[in-house]
């Protein structure tokens, strides 16, 4: 028996985040229909790189505008609907924020300190992301924020 091989999509996205009173906070949105805390992730559109189809993703869904880092954080996988899907996470230290942009209507958002940001997102290689983009800015902020 020949064993089916499913398709992985692609997607890209970003941890938007801020120093804020020295601390670092990452902003947060929610799915569609408001159950899950994630971060502004998508589909990468054909002839687009991945970290520009994530600074599209993070207007889109969370109204931030920043430098997206080209280099990749790491990646995490989830499945929906019975797809799976591989995420690229990229940095974007949020330069500026709006409150009106394409899907404002449609999620809330909230600025929240990373151990707060680890605990509310549901997938556990997210998770695992969050942590070692913690570790990282922690002591980089130590020296420098």
């Amino acid at each position: 028996m020949s064993r089916k091989v499913s398709k992985v999509f692609k997607q890209s996205g970003v941890i938007p985040y801020r120093v804020n009173n020295g601390k670092i906070e990452i902003l947060l949105i929610t799915t569609r229909n408001f159950q899950h805390w994630v971060i502004p992730k998508g589909h990468i559109p054909n002839g687009m790189s991945s970290p520009d189809s994530a600074a599209k993703e993070a207007w889109e869904e969370a109204g931030v505008i920043g430098q997206v880092d080209a280099n990749a954080l790491g990646t995490y996988k989830y499945r929906k609907r019975g797809k799976s899907y591989c995420v690229k996470m990229y940095l974007l230290p949020v330069e500026m924020l709006s409150e009106d942009y394409p899907e404002a209507s449609k999620r809330k958002r909230q600025w929240v300190e990373v151990p707060k940001a680890i605990r509310r997102v549901k997938f556990n290689s997210l998770k695992r992301i969050l942590k070692g983009f913690f570790e990282v800015k922690s002591h980089f902020c130590a020296f420098r924020c």
